[in-house]
């Protein structure tokens, strides 16, 4: 029989606390903390201990927007029938799935966004690394959809494509803040149309036809 017991200390998980105390506060006060000094000290961690993580608080809301692309993403690449997707059923599970994670974080990103003066600009400074992400994400679903000809293939215009897809996701996020829609049934018809507009136009159209009919007889007359 053992005369002593030994206590085990689990180790404190400091970055998780950071990224839920800062949710919290903004939760409480509706806007970011003032002071990494405060906040820290909130948290009864040193202001140090903050720095280990995070260099600002726009890092932390940076870390959230990356937290809420990599679930999503995770979610939707599970699926065995997500491979077999065409490039715009991808991308319409990418946004239906995203504004699923964001309705966990609702209240926290009206509380950051909804009353801004230019909440897109205050999205993309926010949002840096998430766009990022999601920019090599729509690049591959583009070279995907170039190969199977959905996208078509047109000088500089092609390059812009990953930038489209970014001002649509920007396009749903300040649509769906502003949506009062019973279960955001406003939001999923807006994603469905853009959709489908976007792809639309991104696709080998009529006018490509007749473009590629006239440089056939030109080359061949």
């Amino acid at each position: 029989m053992e005369t002593t017991t030994t206590k085990k200390t689990a180790k404190k998980d400091y970055r998780k606390m950071i990224l839920e105390g800062f949710v919290t506060h903004v939760l409480e006060h509706g806007n970011a903390p003032k002071s990494v000094f405060k906040f820290a000290k909130d948290l009864k961690m040193k202001e140090e201990e903050f720095y280990t993580y995070f260099t600002s608080f726009e890092s932390i809301k940076s870390a959230i927007w990356v937290s809420i692309f990599d679930s999503t993403l995770d979610q939707i690449e599970s699926q065995e029938v997500f491979k077999e997707y065409s490039v715009r059923e991808k991308f319409l599970s990418f946004l239906f799935t995203w504004i699923e994670e964001l309705k966990k974080n609702r209240s926290y990103l009206l509380s950051l966004y909804q009353d801004k003066t230019q909440p897109m600009k205050s999205l993309t400074l926010d949002a840096k690394e998430f766009k990022e992400k999601f920019k090599d994400f729509a690049g591959e679903i583009i070279l995907e959809g170039k190969e199977t000809q959905e996208i078509a293939n047109r000088p500089i215009i092609s390059d812009r494509y990953d930038e489209a897809l970014w001002l649509q996701v920007a396009f749903i996020f300040r649509y769906w803040l502003d949506d009062r829609s019973p279960r955001f049934e406003k939001t999923d018809a807006a994603i469905e149309k853009s959709v489908n507009l976007t792809f639309d136009l991104m696709g080998k159209s009529a006018l490509d036809s007749f473009l590629d009919f006239a440089k056939f007889l030109y080359q061949n007359k």
